[in-house]
């Protein structure tokens, strides 16, 4: 399989070496064969074309036509003349017989690219085609017969069509005898590189100049970016980089100069919340908030652990807090006379503790353990912490990026919000 897959790339003109788009071709290739319908899905520009080529190509018909119909590019009140023919007068402008599709490539292939948009009324007719290869020409009540095969393709979900009552439940599962799922370029990063040089390299022959190059960085754009128009947007990009630009090496900075949409990330912005209105602080905000105060929380818990650990290991005697009246100690709401340590101490008196591996810190002069004498409160320096909410933010992304070293999409995974937020929050912030 491996060596038809790269004579079928090289024949075809396919570049790339992403598990996804190899196991689409094996698809393709073991389907070819045989006579079953295909059902081709992916996003505008991935190349569904050359994939009912392909088959067409490798089955017994690839003697016979091949003929691809765009449905969406057909007037819906001309469609079904297009693809069945009508006879003549059977409307307005129908000056002599025509023939369609259907009966001119009678023993070949047709592919029905976007059959999202063919008609209902003319679904019926489709479906008639591949129960039995009838069907009737506009404005005749002659049954006539075809033997072709169809492979139909879509950029959107058939099955939400389907539910919505704008696309045929049976001719659906009709075609979709065999599904062929083809990647879109943002979930095949590894091929974009390849891509763009095999492209770079075809205009340089074209205007007769020098192929431009990528840098390291400007290779790492591009493999980030969403990429919506797919094959057929990289394409644009490297005819006009090497069109337009006096270097040969292009950098980062060039390619976001002459198209600054590559700033977009390859990851989806989270949703705001329904209902949310212009409420300024954003749902992906208040998550960097929530993430902060978990961790401030544990930092704290871990903090306590600490002191009482050392406590109990240097068998220290601590003080009730309640009578120490200098601390100028907030009131806790229905605390009563209660002690809030209480429970931490009786923790650690029962050895529950996370620190019980801790060696106790001893003196290296003496080897004696440690004291640790009562603070002068009354000369403590108070600093006011800030509750900004955007300080925080700040603090917990930078705090993300050090973890991390700077990889933005494991911050971003630590953080729980996408990438693109996290760059847009990194340019806010000057981080």
């Amino acid at each position: 399989m491996g060596k038809n897959l790269q004579a079928i790339k090289q024949r075809f003109g396919i570049i790339g070496s992403s598990p996804l788009l190899d196991n689409s071709l094996g698809t393709a290739l073991r389907v070819a064969p045989t006579d079953l319908s295909v059902l081709i899905y992916g996003e505008s520009g991935v190349g569904k074309e050359v994939f009912s080529k392909i088959i067409h190509s490798l089955s017994p018909r690839k003697h016979n036509n091949f003929i691809a119909i765009n449905c969406g590019a057909i007037p819906a009140g001309t469609i079904n003349s297009e693809l069945f023919g009508h006879e003549k007068g059977a409307f307005t402008g129908a000056t002599s017989d025509r023939k369609g599709y259907f009966e001119t490539i009678d023993g070949g292939t047709i592919f029905l690219d976007e059959i999202g948009e063919m008609p209902l009324d003319t679904q019926v007719f489709l479906l008639r085609i591949l129960e039995s290869g009838e069907f009737m020409k506009v404005g005749s009540n002659k049954l006539l017969k075809t033997d072709l095969r169809i492979i139909a393709a879509t950029n959107v979900d058939l099955e939400e069509k389907v539910s919505q009552g704008k696309f045929r439940e049976d001719l659906y599962y009709r075609l979709n005898t065999v599904l062929i799922k083809v990647p879109s370029l943002r979930d095949r990063p590894e091929d974009i590189s390849i891509l763009f040089r095999k492209f770079a390299s075809d205009f340089a022959e074209k205007y007769r100049t020098t192929a431009v190059r990528l840098d390291e960085k400007a290779e790492l754009l591009l493999e980030n970016y969403n990429w919506r128009g797919n094959i057929r947007e990289l394409k644009n990009i490297a005819e006009r980089v090497s069109l337009m630009s006096e270097e040969k090496i292009i950098t980062a900075e060039a390619l976001i100069d002459s198209n600054p949409q590559l700033l977009e990330r390859n990851l989806p912005a989270i949703p705001k919340r329904r209902g949310a209105g212009n409420d300024s602080s954003s749902f992906e905000e208040r998550e960097i908030l929530y993430k902060l105060l978990f961790e401030m929380k544990t930092d704290l818990n871990d903090l306590k652990s600490l002191v009482f650990e050392m406590i109990k290991r240097n068998d220290l005697e601590v003080p009730d807090l309640r009578n120490l009246k200098q601390l100028d100690a907030p009131s806790f709401p229905n605390a009563g006379n209660r002690d809030p340590f209480a429970e931490d101490r009786n923790r650690y008196a029962s050895g529950n503790s996370n620190f019980q591996n801790t060696p106790p810190v001893f003196n290296e002069n003496d080897n004696q353990p440690i004291i640790i004498e009562n603070p002068d409160f009354d000369h403590a320096e108070e600093v006011e912490e800030t509750l900004s909410l955007e300080a925080m933010e700040k603090l917990m992304i930078d705090k993300a990026l050090k973890k991390y070293k700077g990889r933005r999409k494991e911050a971003a995974d630590e953080l729980g919000i996408s990438e693109r937020t996290l760059y847009r929050k990194i340019k806010q912030y000057e981080l």
